[in-house]
């Protein structure tokens, strides 16, 4: 897991929608960085509709979000679709910015062990730092811990 006040490794990734995007686009504000396992399953949809309704909250405060899995951009976009998401998902099919985001790995589920995609979220601040880091998050609630906890950072 990286750390807070760790730079945050840049990346350039395809979103839902076939377009290029890049962590640095961003810098100057607060970005979101989640990782999500799959697209339309229960947790990580779950997870981005949290995101999804505290969207306005988000904005007001000028908090980007940006969503990374290993999906392709098909899936991402009938994930966006099927939940009327209003940020980029991010298609990383080899699992390479996960993995420079310690979010990718070996894991277990069901007798089977494969290489997927951790649930960990990181806000990048202005300056392309780590400001906050969560590990093996709980998708409930967790748009509205992040938003509490950027929030005190501007106190």
């Amino acid at each position: 897991m990286l750390s807070v006040g760790d730079e945050a490794p840049d990346f350039e990734l395809q979103d839902q929608d076939g377009e290029t995007v890049s962590l640095s686009d961003y810098r100057g504000d607060y970005v979101v960085v989640y990782f999500y396992p799959r697209a339309n399953t229960p947790g990580c949809t779950t997870e981005a509709c949290g995101f999804r309704d505290e969207w306005d909250e988000f904005e007001k405060r000028d908090v980007a979000v940006l969503g990374v899995s290993d999906d392709p951009v098909s899936d991402l976009k009938e994930f966006e679709d099927d939940h009327d998401l209003p940020f980029p998902l991010l298609s990383d099919e080899d699992g390479e910015v996960a993995s420079a985001y310690d979010s990718y790995g070996e894991k277990n589920m069901f007798g089977n062990t494969f290489d997927g995609v951790f649930r960990n979220t990181y806000v990048v601040g202005p300056d392309g730092d780590i400001v906050l880091a969560y590990e093996g998050v709980s998708p409930e609630g967790h748009a509205e811990e992040i938003l509490s906890d950027v929030e005190e950072l501007d106190a």
